[in-house]
Order: C-alpha cells, then sequence, then structure tokens
C-alpha cells in the first residue's frame, strides 16, 4: 500500500526520512522545472525493468497531478517496496504550496 501525501508533508519527509523522490513526467513536461533532488524515471522504465529502476524502499513519486505518480506507486508496492507515497497534486500543487522547483538537468545525447 501507498500513500498518497500533499506538498508541504512530501518535503517534509523528504528532508527527514531520507526519501528519494522519483519524476514520472515525461522529458518535455520536466522542463518546466523539477523537485530538488528528484531523478527521471519514465513508467515505461518502470513496467520494464523494475528492478533496476527502483533500487531501494523509501520513494515519493511524482508527476504534473498527481494521476501517473499513484500509478507508479502501484507498481513499486507490488515490486515489493514498502515506503511509498505520492505527491498528490504532483509538480502544480507542490508550486501551489509555495515550494521551489529547479531547472532540470540537461539531457546527455
Amino acid at each position: 500500500m501507498f500513500v498518497n501525501v500533499p506538498a508541504l508533508r512530501a518535503a517534509e519527509l523528504i528532508a527527514n526520512e531520507n526519501l528519494e523522490v522519483v519524476d514520472v513526467r515525461q522529458p518535455h513536461e520536466r522542463g518546466e522545472g523539477v523537485i530538488p533532488g528528484a531523478r527521471s524515471v519514465s513508467l515505461e522504465e518502470l513496467r520494464r525493468t523494475p528492478e533496476a529502476a527502483l533500487p531501494r524502499d523509501g520513494v515519493v513519486f511524482v508527476c504534473a497531478a498527481g494521476t501517473r505518480s499513484q500509478t507508479a506507486a502501484r507498481l513499486a508496492v507490488a515490486h515489493g517496496l514498502k515506503k511509498v507515497y505520492s505527491l498528490m497534486g504532483g509538480t502544480r500543487g507542490w508550486v501551489k504550496s509555495g515550494l521551489a522547483l529547479e531547472e532540470p538537468l540537461p539531457v546527455a545525447v
């Protein structure tokens, strides 16, 4: 089972519980900004190679609005992770809560 968490609670968990942030948005969406420290992993990659994409327990999944992150969280739980969260409202909710996004790292070609 995973837990839906609002942005301010997610920020607190990320800071205090050493949780990994996994952003499941598409590359063009990440251009709008990313949660600091987030790692980009597509839903397709999670489905294809969950063991490689989910190296450890303790993860907050993020998307734009909170729907795809729930799908990712369900996949993680199905593969044995126990400490799994989905960011309610996604990056939009993060920004509405007054939290900052950062510029995404350039994609290597």
